[in-house]
């Protein structure tokens, strides 16, 4: 394809991002995820801005999922084109999939598991049977003329973003420091493949016109390439895959929620879980964000989220240098094997490409998005105050306080239990700012927050 080379670029830049939070995710290994690499490096405002940045991309990046789930869908059931039927249909899908995500983090796995062997295996049953019907020279067959590139970039960023959202669990996974660098490593090839190869095919194997293609037309390949079969087959898997991202971002979402009240960033009542050991009222919260977006057009949501996490990714990536710089001498159970210099180098095309999504966006995502981050603005010293004048309940440090002593293998973070294992994390965190704690090795935020 014509874009090959473009497409190549931007996956680069996924691979970075996957290393630098394989790195950053071992390194502090506590529910939160980017909040506390951001916290240590810049201190808690920041922090914050940026937990409340990447909920928000995080809630508007989910609200697609039950559109495209009836996208895929409406080419069989016409009925899902008219609002009678679609409203119903969102919030029945989006209610049944919160309340999965609400069992528990096992069934989540294990339903993306088997969900993901499902969507994929249509893919690879076209690409077996379309070999002899491969034409090489069309993937070089292009007109630059016809393409929306605002569309195009925003398209394949997002579908190659969001490697960091894993961090925000790191405190619900058992050994870490091995787990994470295994799982993106593979995530990283299972996704380059399984977006190359469907691609390579649907372009070399069939005759088709660039206006064609359209959420779901992936289906009309599987029909011109193996018949109504493979096409109600791919119909199927896709709609179903959005069912597994979905639970997958929502259970992010939900436990960046749950480590940013667990470090005092936000009242205690977000730390609160289930007799699952979910978080309820992070998924709550989340969950009628996802509802309250569900109206808006594919186009406006991708553009809105992406500029919100280009600009919480930029900030990563300063942290990831800085901590590099700060302190290079804490041991990190896994560290990308290139020094400073190179670390710097290796954050610059995922940068380009941030910085070039950013400049592509529209005046009405300019506005959106300046809301957003003035909000975020104004709700950190809202919050500080509500919290000394007792407003709200806050956790000030680490002290366990659980909710449910019975939710064993769920602890609250905490120095006590497990919170932060790893030396490094202990000392890098005992480092934020704080200017009303006596304990230094407590990570009090909020506190080292306040505004003078």
């Amino acid at each position: 394809m014509g874009e090959e080379g473009m497409e190549n670029d931007s996956k680069n830049a996924g691979n970075s991002k996957a290393l630098v939070t394989a790195e950053l995710a071992t390194f502090f290994p506590a529910n939160g995820g980017y909040v506390l690499w951001i916290s240590s490096a810049f201190g808690p405002f920041w922090g914050f801005q940026e937990g409340f940045w990447r909920w928000f991309s995080g809630v508007m990046d989910n609200a697609l999922y039950p559109v495209l789930f009836l996208d895929y869908l409406k080419h069989s059931f016409p009925i899902l084109n008219y609002t009678i039927a679609r409203i119903p249909a969102l919030l029945g899908i989006t209610l049944s999939l919160t309340y999965l995500n609400y069992r528990g983090l096992h069934i989540v796995g294990f339903s993306a598991i088997l969900l993901a062997c499902f969507s994929l295996l249509p893919f690879v049953v076209m690409a077996v049977i379309s070999i002899p019907r491969i034409r090489p020279r069309r993937w070089l067959v292009v007109d630059y003329g016809k393409v929306e590139w605002r569309g195009y970039f925003n398209s394949l960023f997002w579908n190659l973003n969001y490697w960091d959202n894993a961090s925000t669990l790191a405190g619900e996974v058992e050994n870490p420091s091995r787990t994470f660098p295994r799982a993106l490593l593979g995530a990283v090839v299972l996704v380059v493949c399984s977006y190359l190869v469907p691609l390579l095919v649907g372009t070399g194997a069939v005759v088709t016109d660039s206006g064609d293609w359209s959420a779901g037309y992936f289906a009309q390949i599987g029909m011109l390439i193996g018949g109504s079969w493979l096409k109600w087959w791919i119909q199927a898997a896709s709609a179903l895959s959005n069912m597994g991202l979905f639970e997958a971002e929502m259970s992010s979402d939900a436990y960046q929620l749950l480590g940013m009240s667990e470090i005092g960033m936000l009242p205690s009542v977000f730390a609160s879980r289930s007799k699952y050991g979910t978080p309820t009222f992070s998924i709550l919260c989340s969950a009628t964000g996802v509802i309250f977006l569900s109206w808006m057009s594919f186009q406006e949501i991708l553009e809105f989220l992406n500029f919100l996490y280009a600009v919480g990714m930029l900030l990563e990536f300063a942290a990831f240098i800085k901590l590099r710089i700060k302190r290079p001498d804490l041991h990190r159970p896994y560290k990308i094997p290139l020094e400073t210099f190179g670390a710097t180098v290796l954050c610059l095309p995922p940068v380009s490409l941030l910085i070039l999504v950013m400049c592509l966006a529209s005046p009405k995502t300019y506005l959106v998005s300046g809301a957003v981050i003035i909000l975020g603005f104004a709700l950190y010293p809202a919050l500080i105050h509500a919290k000394n004048q007792k407003w709200i309940d806050f956790y000030t440090d680490l002290t366990l306080r659980s909710s449910g002593d019975d939710l064993e293998g769920h602890p609250m973070v905490s120095e006590e239990h497990q919170a932060v294992t790893d030396e490094a994390s202990h000392r890098l965190l005992s480092d934020l700012p704080s200017s009303t704690t006596s304990h230094a090795s407590h990570i009090s935020p909020m506190e080292g927050g306040k505004l003078e």
